[in-house]
This record gives structure tokens, C-alpha cells and sequence, in this order.
């Protein structure tokens, strides 16, 4: 199995708490950030989604938070979609320290929104293997 795909960020100061970790918002935005950067290497752009009426959406994240991260630190953070069939996804997630210390997993259920019905598409999957350059990074 290959490597995940994953981006690398730097902690920066304005992003941590008082006691000096990173804030608890800010592990969302580096998932955020990963995700929009796995399409963008697949080749999906945010504009051609929303051309074609769609978009992705959060149905549920959970974060499990591991290791504390201060100002400064590198973290990787992966992205792996896994496919149930149906009209969700899931996509794990992992922010790791560059010495490999795991610092927090995120889990996160999503979809695809047909942006004029309001409903979700029927089969997600599809539509990225069909839209994307390289779907093998979505793992199809």
C-alpha cells in the first residue's frame, strides 16, 4: 500500500491557546486544508464542483487529540478516503510530528451535496472517480 497523502503545516503562534498548544479549532482548518489539498492534487478544483452543482460537505469530525503542539512544531497531516458504497464517506485523518509523533486523528463522515436539489448524490464515489486526474488518491 502506498503512503497516505498528507501536507505538511507549520504551527504558528497566533494559532495556540494560553497555555501555548495549538487551539482545539485550528486541528479542523489543518484537516480542512488536507482534504482541499488531496482534491487539488487529484485534480479537482473547488470551482469546477461548484459549476457542476456540487459540494462537499461535514456530516460528522471527531478529533482524538494525543500529543500536545506548540508554535513552531512541523506536523503532516494525511488524508485517506474510505469508500462504504453509499452516499457517505469516511476520511481518517492523522496530524503527526515530523519526528513521528502522533499528535491528534481525526475522523470525519462526509458526502456530496447536489447544491439545486439539497439532497445528498447518490453515490459520491462515482463522481470523484470521474472527475479526478489521479483517483488512485481517493483510493479508486
Amino acid at each position: 500500500m502506498s503512503e497516505p497523502f498528507a501536507v505538511r503545516v507549520t504551527v504558528r503562534g497566533y494559532e495556540t491557546d494560553v497555555q501555548g498548544h495549538l487551539n482545539q479549532s485550528v486541528y479542523l482548518n489543518y484537516a480542512e486544508h488536507a482534504r482541499w489539498s488531496l482534491l487539488h492534487a487529484a485534480g479537482i478544483t473547488q470551482a469546477e464542483l461548484l459549476g457542476k452543482g456540487l459540494g462537499p460537505v461535514a456530516l460528522e469530525t471527531t478529533i482524538r487529540y494525543r500529543r500536545e503542539l506548540l508554535a513552531g512544531d512541523e506536523v503532516d497531516v494525511s488524508c485517506v478516503f474510505e469508500w462504504s458504497g453509499g452516499k457517505t464517506f469516511r476520511i481518517e485523518q492523522t496530524v503527526t510530528k515530523t519526528d513521528g509523533t502522533v499528535a491528534a486523528e481525526i475522523t470525519a463522515v462526509g458526502g456530496l451535496l447536489d447544491l439545486t436539489a439539497r439532497r445528498m448524490v447518490a453515490d459520491p464515489q462515482n463522481i470523484f472517480r470521474e472527475l479526478a486526474d489521479d483517483p488512485a488518491l481517493f483510493g479508486l
